[in-house]
């Protein structure tokens, strides 16, 4: 049993290993700081509609970002996207996000993203994972579109005493495929990378909260952010 449970708290440890091995640098170097994000997501088949339509799926979301010691609101995100699956495992989706930002002692800003994305969902012995690949094409100011490809690997592994209660690690790596104007220069972008755990209240609810850590480089990889973020997400499926 104990051997059991090591090799599984490997897979999560090798998840987020991947993320801050990524990132690695000197503390002297960055600009850290706390706060926390709020999201909720709801995703669900659009078969109740029309039986035509029973492979068809909507995904609406929202969220809030805290910063500055959670004594500042800068960011607030919108997203939908239309999806269709094409197996029990794999979902195909097109989307739009909205994503209005204000930085400290910067102006406002209110970008819009388009884009594709893919997800599969893999179940194994050790628990689910889940990979979901987005293509952004991000509308900053004027018509001077950033294209950034992001990478998330989630894993969740529900516990054996109560299985309710899950064990939840994911990263997600994103890089900016060309240069902008507002964009920043192309090359690595962020890296988030979570820890914590998910309680499912039935098949429509869950909730997950835990520790996120997302490093920022600036537009001129000159510069850069860590920031500690206290995360709680809520799922809703129909």
């Amino acid at each position: 049993m104990i051997k059991k449970y090591m090799h599984k708290v490997k897979i999560v440890t090798a998840l987020l290993s991947m993320g801050m091995a990524s990132v690695a640098v000197a503390e002297d170097d960055l600009l850290q700081d706390a706060g926390s994000w709020v999201q909720g997501v709801a995703e669900g088949g659009l078969g109740g509609i029309d039986p035509s339509l029973s492979k068809a799926r909507i995904w609406l979301e929202g969220q809030s970002r805290w910063d500055d010691d959670w004594q500042h609101w800068y960011q607030g995100m919108a997203r939908i996207a239309a999806g269709y699956q094409i197996s029990d495992r794999a979902t195909i989706w097109a989307g739009y996000t909205w994503l209005p930002t204000q930085n400290l002692g910067k102006r406002s800003v209110s970008q819009q993203d388009v884009w594709p994305a893919f997800r599969y969902i893999l179940p194994t012995c050790y628990g689910t994972f889940m990979f979901r690949t987005m293509i952004e094409s991000n509308f900053i100011r004027g018509d001077d579109v950033r294209f950034r490809p992001r990478q998330m690997i989630k894993f969740t592994h529900p516990l054996e005493f109560e299985p309710r209660l899950s064990l939840i690690a994911w990263d997600e790596f994103f890089i900016r495929a060309n240069s902008t104007q507002y964009g920043g220069r192309s090359g690595f972008d962020q890296n988030r990378a979570f820890a914590g755990l998910g309680w499912t209240f039935n098949k429509n609810v869950r909730i997950e909260g835990g520790y996120m850590n997302q490093y920022l480089d600036d537009a001129t990889h000159t510069n850069n952010t860590m920031h500690h973020l206290i995360m709680t997400s809520v799922f809703f499926n129909f």
